[in-house]
């Protein structure tokens, strides 16, 4: 079936980790990726949130190697419009500069507040999202959703077999051959 006939609905985040580069009032990572976009009251209690500073960012690992279809920000829904500005979603396998070198999927424009706006990625591949404001600013999420499907990995291998070997046989050939590679 062609992909864009399926419906993808896991959220990805769900299964991975987040770091970011600084942490406001206890405000960590993971409060982005706990599956609660946000509930009325004060941020702290359901939002990831950086320090003020230069070039704030969020990343998220996948912990796998996935392409990624779509990206769902949720905003806070008290104050605060700029912490979710201008931030760069930039998806890839690379650590380099924490991550924030990797390719862009897109930039937030005003993100109203306690809203949800999703951009769509067309299939990036990578195991690493992040959220990214090269500018002197706060970071502010309350929720990062990733939709996407996993990226198989195909090992071709060559068997040399005689005309004679039967089913259990080859399927013994082949197992061993991948263990060799996949050892090596």
């Amino acid at each position: 079936m062609p992909l864009s006939y399926l419906t993808i609905t896991e959220n990805l985040a769900l299964k991975g980790t987040a770091v970011q580069s600084t942490t406001f009032s206890g405000c960590v990572a993971t409060k982005a990726i706990d599956g609660i976009r946000y509930a009325p009251g004060t941020a702290h209690t359901y939002c990831s949130h950086t320090g003020y500073e230069l070039n704030p960012w969020w990343r998220l690992d996948l912990l796998d190697y996935y392409y990624i279809y779509k990206v769902t920000i949720t905003n806070r829904g008290d104050c605060c419009l700029d912490e979710t500005t201008g931030v760069e979603i930039r998806i890839g396998n690379s650590l380099v500069n924490n991550g924030n070198n990797n390719p862009r999927c897109g930039v937030t424009s005003l993100v109203p507040v306690g809203s949800t706006v999703s951009f769509s990625c067309g299939g990036m591949e990578g195991r690493y999202v992040n959220m990214y404001i090269p500018n002197w600013s706060y970071l502010t999420l309350c929720e990062v959703e990733v939709y996407g499907t996993a990226k198989k990995q195909v090992i071709r291998v060559q068997v040399k077999a005689a005309e004679n070997v039967d089913e259990a046989e080859l399927k013994a050939l082949v197992l061993n051959k991948v263990d060799f590679l996949i050892l090596n």
